[in-house]
């Protein structure tokens, strides 16, 4: 494939590249003053990049998916579709962050580039089919994650958080790093075609040790157990609007990326990275429930939520059939509306004189005071929580039935039983809600944009989410079969 080709496949990196090169020209220039214009043009250029996609994917040309630079970057229907709820998650990102951060007098106009920056990362992830392109994507979006983490310079805990993500995510790095070099010994390749034509058969010690360590620098971006220790800390510490973004868009790009690279570099070696799969599920399963159930910050709870749900993609993922992918694209799809609209219920906690709150204690009574907003959070709870007939039950029950139909019953039935331990602490916010005396500390903020949100996620989420199967679930079909 000529350059031009290859350029055309790439538009949407290209053009959120320059769009986001010209918002930090502006942004130098104009400081702090033209921080709400830099956030609107910066969402501007993410419907555009999603318009370029939108192009590319009903491109007659490129249906069956197609590669650019000698095989380091995939368009595919796989990519496509993980990119379109990456785009989605960072315009939400920054639809919510401005008022946030005013309320400090804290925004500027680098959050809406560093976020362009993140998802340009995210979208060479996702489309990388060369360990060298999957890296280069890991590392734009980590160092723009580790500056946005400590945004507010003046908050102690926002520079901590941003210092531990750095530091272990400098460690995770190189565990990476050090595994993909073993594999190209190995491989004699960092193509993930060659690769999987190369290494066939029973692994030797060399490229088990290679693939163990590749696995464990993705399970770090997952933050799936054992290696999830950042992720309480970070969620905590980083600005709510940031922590939205941490939870959501990275997140699809991760588990994208570690399906990508498990299917078509290890995908003769299912006995060899399956076992790590189901560990990695049923372990970020069980300490996502156990350790959440004492948590009394909001944020560090929906923090231990993120490692139970990435349990339950990992799932979908450890089926290794192209029902257990689609499954977990449709979960992924659920995930993100569920976790957005959480943290958006979370920036609507303020109190009198603005101050975010973030105690389950200050939730106490809130269906007295603020209807609208208990109901939201009820529903994003039960939906998180699996409970029927809400749409997350849908995703789960989909993950579990693509775990059966690939022989693997046993994780399905822990993975039941666990999510029934999960279901306490999220019944517990919903009691808080409901049933303990008022509080009295949350007041109506009466901003528009995040209760649109808000109640847009929340239909999303809510019974009527089922109507929308027969749209969302052809694609996630599609994008699993252009994986395989």
């Amino acid at each position: 494939m000529n350059l031009a080709s290859s350029l055309w496949l790439v538009s949407p990196e290209l053009f959120l590249s320059v769009s986001g090169l010209i918002l930090l020209m502006v942004s130098a220039w104009s400081q702090e003053k033209a921080a709400r214009l830099v956030t609107i043009l910066a969402v501007a250029a993410l419907f555009g990049a999603a318009t370029l996609l939108m192009v590319l994917s009903h491109n007659p040309d490129f249906k069956g998916g197609a590669d650019a630079f000698d095989g380091l970057y995939r368009m595919d229907a796989f990519g496509s579709s993980a990119k379109f709820l990456i785009y989605l998650a960072a315009i939400i990102s920054l639809i919510v962050a401005p008022r946030f951060f005013l309320a400090g007098g804290k925004y500027r106009s680098e959050y809406p580039v560093l976020i362009l920056f993140a998802t340009i990362g995210m979208g060479m992830m996702v489309s990388a089919s060369d360990m060298m392109t999957l890296y280069i994507g890991l590392e734009l979006n980590s160092l723009a994650a580790y500056v946005l983490a400590s945004f507010i310079r003046t908050d102690i805990r926002s520079s901590e958080a941003g210092l531990k993500y750095f530091v272990l995510g400098a460690l995770a790095s190189g565990m990476l790093l050090f595994g993909i070099s073993l594999v190209y010994g190995f491989a004699g390749s960092t193509s993930f075609a060659v690769i999987g034509e190369t290494l066939t058969g029973d692994l030797s010690t060399g490229p088990l040790i290679g693939l163990v360590l590749v696995l464990s620098g993705l399970a770090f971006k997952i933050s799936a157990v054992p290696f999830h220790m950042w992720t309480p800390d970070v969620y905590e510490g980083a600005p709510t609007p940031v922590t939205a973004f941490f939870a959501s868009a990275p997140k699809v790009a991760a588990i994208a990326l570690t399906a990508r690279v498990i299917v078509e570099a290890f995908g003769g070696q299912t006995s060899a990275w399956q076992q790590i799969i189901v560990f990695v599920a049923l372990a970020s399963i069980i300490l996502g429930a156990v350790a959440a159930i004492g948590q009394q910050n909001i944020k560090r709870l929906l923090a231990y939520s993120s490692i139970n749900n990435v349990g339950f993609l990992l799932i979908g993922l450890a089926a290794g059939t192209p029902a257990g992918i689609s499954a977990m694209m449709f979960y992924l799809a659920i995930y993100v509306a569920m976790t957005l609209g959480s943290f958006i219920c979370v920036l609507e906690m303020r109190d009198r004189d603005g101050k975010p709150l973030e105690s389950l204690a200050s939730l106490a009574g809130l269906s007295q005071t603020r209807p609208g907003l208990a109901a939201a959070f009820a529903v994003f709870m039960f939906s998180l929580a699996g409970i029927p007939p809400l749409f997350g039950f849908w995703g789960k029950f989909l993950v579990f039935d693509a775990a059966v139909a690939a022989g693997m019953l046993p994780l399905a039935v822990i993975g039941i039983a666990a999510s029934v331990i999960g279901a306490f602490y999220y019944i517990k916010v919903v009691k808080i809600i409901y049933f303990d005396d008022p509080a009295g500390e949350i007041v109506k903020t009466g901003h528009k944009s995040e209760n649109i949100l808000i109640g847009l996620m929340a239909l999303f989420v809510s019974p009527l989410g089922y109507l929308s199967i027969p749209f969302i679930a052809p694609i996630t079909t599609t994008a699993a079969a252009a994986l395989f």
